[in-house]
């Protein structure tokens, strides 16, 4: 799959992690940071964000998230007052199936990706969107991909 197959409508980045490891505790409040565009460097991360060289092999260099996806979630909970950042993910789509690229190697603007996994949504997103979006977003939250290739990714 190619840039051409989906388009990249926005970028996120965030310098710390408000959920992860914060399971019985409140959760920080890193915000998530709109850019314009974001270096990606192979096999360690996004520039200025929070999993850049989190640990080996991880397979969430960088996390992908459908727009279509964000919308259906805003009608069916009847929540519009909430941006797609709310949800963690760096970034989003439109036009892209995004669970057939599991196990698979896709390029978005020459940037080579491995789909590793679904990026799984955890209790964190009912208090971040609200009450019943865990259960709404399973089988839908996203991807999880690891970076082959340096490159840039930018928001048209």
């Amino acid at each position: 799959m190619t840039s051409d197959a989906f388009e990249v409508v926005r970028l996120f980045v965030s310098t710390g992690h408000n959920f992860v490891g914060h399971h019985g505790r409140e959760p920080s409040e890193y915000p998530m940071a709109e850019v314009a565009s974001v270096g990606c460097l192979a096999g360690r991360g996004l520039e200025g964000d929070r999993f850049l060289d989190h640990k080996p092999g991880y397979p969430g260099h960088v996390t992908f998230f459908s727009e279509e996806v964000f919308l259906g979630l805003c009608r069916s909970l009847d929540r519009h007052d909430r941006p797609p950042s709310v949800l963690r993910r760096n970034v989003i789509t439109r036009g892209a199936d995004l669970d057939t690229l599991i196990g698979q190697e896709f390029f978005v603007q020459g940037v080579r990706f491995l789909g590793k996994e679904e990026c799984r949504p955890c209790h964190w997103m009912d208090r971040a969107f609200g009450a019943g979006a865990e259960a709404w977003l399973k089988g839908r939250g996203g991807l999880r991909a690891q970076i082959l290739t340096d490159g840039c990714l930018r928001v048209p």
